[in-house]
């Protein structure tokens, strides 16, 4: 190991895409940057330009190469954490995808999923560790086979490929070209065998999908080859390959059972880990889903997740569409002087609801304003209704994997806002600690994943020795202002899953009166 021995890591994920160096300090430094576009041209429909995502990629680690190159130091291996479940069909001819991607928030086939759910999900819960949801990369593509000429053609011709984006990612740095995906991806797809390390073949029969298509399933730490010299200028091993979530939890030092961590980025995710016990699921929590946290030496590590899809993208799309604020920054600072109603809430519903239950059709809501009401109260109530998603992702995370939890580790770039871990703790009723480079704990992890078998570091315990923390936020509210909180949230959720569904039973006509 030489002092300037670098890993290049990559973190693709849904609203921009990074790449930075990671040295054995652990620091992360070079870090470059470029946002993507999603696109919602219909409702419950998102999607993003495959090619433009990967030329953005290949951008931002030209960059980063640069960069090492011009400080003397030397890449060793590159490292990939990817947004999760977002899936792609491309041509292996010409290397061009076939049609928009489709992210892992798309809910266009909910229905026929639904339809499907009474029949299948105590088999899917019980094997892969989730119900039927409201999307499916595999009914995506089956469908994408049957509705777009050229997709069908370059089926029959044998030239067609399909993945999530680590395959997407994979295929086109690696020399080998090889068609793979990684468990801390597949998982997401509702058709992996969790204990088994396999495809859930009968759930891909009932989609109708084509099996000779299906990635061949990896470890999150292998060997996927060599990158290509002629994309890259350099020619190293990659050696990890991870969702993004499960990177960022390696990154934050959430490497045991009983540790929880939440990760801010388009969305928000909490993961218990469970370690290598696969905590049973009853399907009660239809919104915690079992995980592989990650698989290395042909052993699997668990997590119990629940996700709030509209986080940060939320606040994106407040500043950006709406124009209340200048930016997300500038929401933080408001709510750090206000003091909210008790009667003011957001609700971040803006692809539907997952947590207390699963409804697509829910929307974002504020509820409560006032002649009365400010700015700043605004901005404190927009970060309340995050944490109180937070909150309840936590609460049915413990419930579904019988583990307590005594504090949240907190990651992604929401996590830099102190007045949001200040309320996040305050309606857990637990301390949030926030550890240095919060915001690059994918980058970080990923890497750690990469050089823990002697690379750069003898184990991922040795990897995350050298992570520190930036601070620590102890609960400061009261047990009955908590209680009272957290029921008025609670009726609001109640009252916005009740309005969802009511309006999705009434006839079009119905609709528009």
């Amino acid at each position: 190991m030489a002092d300037n021995d670098v890993i290049l890591s990559i973190d693709e994920g849904t609203s921009g895409t990074r790449a930075a160096l990671v040295g054995r300090d652990g620091l992360v430094f070079g870090q470059d940057y470029i946002p993507l576009d999603v696109s919602c041209p219909r409702p419950g429909t998102v999607e993003q330009d495959a090619d433009v995502l990967l030329e953005k990629t290949l951008l931002v680690c030209r960059r980063v190469i640069a960069q090492a190159q011009a400080s003397g130091k030397h890449i060793v291996a590159m490292a990939i954490a990817n947004q999760r479940c977002s899936a792609v069909l491309w041509d292996t001819l010409t290397g061009r995808s076939l049609a928009p991607v489709m992210v892992w928030q798309d809910s266009r086939h909910r229905e026929e999923l639904a339809a499907l759910s009474s029949r299948w999900d105590s088999t899917l819960v019980q094997y892969a560790g989730r119900p039927a949801g409201v999307r499916s990369p595999y009914l995506w593509a089956r469908h994408k086979l049957r509705e777009v000429p050229e997709i069908a053609q370059a089926y029959r011709e044998k030239r067609l490929a399909f993945g999530t984006i680590d395959t997407w990612l994979l295929w086109h740095l690696s020399k080998s070209r090889e068609l793979v995906t990684t468990p801390t991806n597949v998982t997401s797809g509702n058709a992996y065998i969790l204990r088994e390390h396999r495809y859930l073949n009968s759930w891909l029969d009932a989609l109708e999908f084509p099996q000779e298509l299906l990635p061949k399933l990896r470890e999150d730490a292998d060997d996927f080859g060599v990158t290509r010299h002629e994309l890259l200028g350099i020619e190293v091993p990659i050696l990890a390959c991870a969702g993004d979530q499960h990177a960022a939890a390696i990154g934050l030092g959430c490497l045991e059972r009983g540790q929880a961590m939440c990760v801010h980025g388009t969305g928000s995710f909490v993961d218990v880990l469970t370690g290598t016990t696969l905590a049973p699921h009853d399907g009660a929590h239809e919104s915690s889903l079992t995980m592989t946290a990650r698989r290395a030496n042909g052993l699997s590590r668990f997590a119990i997740e629940t996700y709030v899809p509209t986080t940060g993208s939320a606040l994106n799309w407040i500043c950006e569409k709406l124009e209340w604020f200048s930016d997300p920054k500038q929401i933080s600072e408001l709510a750090s002087s206000a003091t909210t109603s008790p009667d003011l809430l957001f609700v971040p519903a803006l692809t539907g609801l997952r947590i207390p239950s699963m409804e697509p059709a829910a929307r974002a809501s504020v509820l409560g304003i006032s002649m009365a009401t400010s700015k700043a109260e605004l901005a404190k109530a927009i970060l309340e209704g995050i944490a109180h998603s937070v909150t309840s992702c936590m609460e049915a995370n413990q419930q579904a994997s019988g583990t307590r939890v005594s504090e949240l580790l907190v990651g992604g770039g929401l996590a830099g806002s102190s007045t949001l871990l200040q309320i996040q703790a305050d309606l857990m009723g637990m301390p949030v600690r926030r550890l240095a480079e919060t915001d690059k704990a994918s980058l970080r992890g990923i890497a750690f994943l990469a050089g823990a078998s002697g690379l750069l570091w003898d184990s991922l315990e040795e990897a995350c020795a050298t992570l520190k923390t930036d601070a620590v936020f102890e609960p400061q509210m009261g047990e009955d202002e908590r209680a009272h909180r957290r029921a008025i949230w609670h009726a609001r959720a109640a009252d916005e899953l009740a309005h969802a569904r009511k309006y999705t039973r009434l006839e079009p006509t119905e609709k528009a009166a």
